[in-house]
Order: structure tokens, then C-alpha cells, then sequence
């Protein structure tokens, strides 16, 4: 892996669906990676990869003579995904200098079934701040059968995080991020079984209050990304720095624009300091 030879204090870190439900062109891959380009966060945790190719391609177009990109990936089952569109995969992007080691998918967070994702884990070294990270895509859906299905996914994976925090010597900070498919105040029993138990803090739920982060196409929007961090351990977050990337208005397209030529889904973005561990 890269050398971790940050001198920054801080780093940002991100999550965006990709949105590979639409026809995946070296165009879209293009405006994808322009994208990436202003978001410049150090890592971004990306949902709804097509393939290794489509993840490759991105880290290639960003990479130029003072950045150099990485990626790390696990590919999914085959039918994991829209039967219609194909599978879609979880991977992590980032910048030369970050460290990522033990890359994993998270067993049983399918439900063991190939048309679901697994959650995606890795270690992470930024800086002087280390972390777990876990990338998830969960059931979508609006009806009370795929919220019971969610429940499950977040059985699994919440008992996952709890057993990180078992003991003095296993009590790694948390970053949990992607698409999770819960509406705030609506899938409360999502957001229980996966943080609940005072567990995990769902920052995007408080700090990102009243705005959206998916695209419809009847102007309807919704929060269905999250982000959430370790209570009382991950203190590397900057308290109000998470915020919606208004990609859209930085690339200079309107909502629809922007929705049928890159992705339904704002990214997330939220500064870390990296300065010193705190663990």
C-alpha cells in the first residue's frame, strides 16, 4: 500500500453512489471523474461500481503528474444488483499517501442472497488517524417488506460494529458510510438495529437536516445517504463540517442534466483532523 506521508492537518472524506443503473459510456465515466476532480477528497467511498474496469477508469482520469489515485475493490456477487441493470459493487477511491489494508466483504450481510450487497470493509490510515471503515449499499425500496429486509442487513452489520467495540485493545474508531436507503424519521428501526444502543452517531441525519441527497425524477428528494461515525471515540470528525457536495451546481448542470449524465446521488463530504490519534 501507498506510503502515508500526509503533511496536511486535515483530510476530507467522502461517499457517493455512482448510479450505474443508467448505461455506463467512457462519457459518463468522463463527467464522473470531473466530478470526483472538484470534490477533492482524500478517500470516497463509492457505491454502485459497475465493475473493476469503471473504478480503474476513474482512478486513471483523476490521476495526473501532482495527484496520483488507488482503489481498492471486492466484487460483489454477479446478480448482486438491479436484475435489469446488472450487479453493482462497493469500492473505496483515494489518493496516493492513504493506507488501506485488510479488504473485505462483510459475510452474511447479503442475507445470502446474490441480489442483495454485502457491506464493504477496510482499514484505514490517514495521516495520524485510523480508522474502520464500512461501505454499504442496502435494500432499497419504500415498502414495509424491503424495510424488514433492511432490518436484517442491519442486524448483521450492526452486530458487526458492536463486536469491534469489545474490549479495551478492540475499540477502533468507525466510519460508516454509502447508501443506506433510510429516510431520517421514517426507518427508525433501520437505524436502530444498525447503530443503535448509543453505538453510532448518524451525523448526516442531524447535521444534514431538511436537505436531500437522491434525485427523483419528479423533483421529489430524499436522504437516502448516510454517513455516521463511533460515538464518543471518532473525535478526528470536525463537529459541522459534513455537508452536501452540490456537484451539480459546481459542474454548471441543472438537477436533470446532472441526474441522466452522472449520477441521482449528491456525495457527502466531512473533514477529519488527521493531525494526531486520539485513540
Amino acid at each position: 500500500m501507498a506510503t502515508n506521508n500526509f503533511t496536511k492537518t486535515t483530510a476530507s472524506i467522502a461517499a457517493w453512489n455512482l448510479a450505474t443503473f443508467n448505461p455506463l459510456s467512457e462519457e459518463r465515466i468522463q463527467l464522473q471523474a470531473k466530478g470526483l476532480k472538484l470534490l477533492d477528497a482524500e478517500l470516497i467511498t463509492l457505491v454502485e461500481i459497475k465493475n473493476e474496469d469503471h473504478l480503474k477508469s476513474l482512478a486513471n482520469h483523476l490521476s495526473d503528474g501532482q495527484v496520483q489515485y488507488d482503489y481498492v475493490f471486492k466484487e460483489q456477487s454477479p446478480t448482486g444488483g438491479n436484475a435489469n441493470h446488472g450487479s453493482m459493487h462497493i469500492g473505496v477511491l483515494f489518493k496516493k499517501g492513504v493506507e488501506i489494508s485488510n479488504v473485505e466483504l462483510l459475510q452474511g450481510s447479503d442475507l445470502a442472497n446474490p441480489g442483495y450487497r454485502k457491506a464493504f470493509l477496510c482499514d484505514v490510515v490517514l495521516g495520524k488517524f485510523s480508522t474502520k471503515l464500512i461501505g454499504v449499499h442496502l435494500k432499497s425500496g419504500r415498502t414495509l417488506e424491503n424495510q424488514k429486509i433492511r432490518d436484517e442487513q442491519c442486524k448483521v452489520i450492526g452486530e458487526y460494529i458492536k463486536n469491534l467495540r469489545g474490549g479495551p485493545d478492540r475499540n477502533p474508531d468507525v466510519l460508516l458510510m454509502g447508501d443506506f436507503n433510510m429516510i431520517p424519521g421514517q426507518d427508525i428501526s433501520n437505524f436502530h438495529l444498525l447503530g443503535g444502543d448509543d453505538i453510532m452517531d448518524f451525523v448526516s441525519s442531524w447535521d444534514l437536516q431538511e436537505r436531500y441527497s437522491h434525485i427523483l425524477p419528479s423533483g421529489r428528494e430524499n436522504l437516502l445517504d448516510g454517513f455516521a461515525i463511533s460515538k464518543r471515540y471518532s473525535t478526528e470528525y470536525i463537529k459541522g463540517s459534513l455537508r452536501l457536495f452540490p456537484m451539480h451546481w459546481t459542474m454548471g448542470m441543472g438537477q436533470a442534466k446532472y441526474r441522466d449524465e452522472v449520477s441521482d446521488h449528491l456525495p457527502f463530504v466531512a473533514s477529519f483532523d488527521i493531525s494526531k490519534s486520539r485513540d
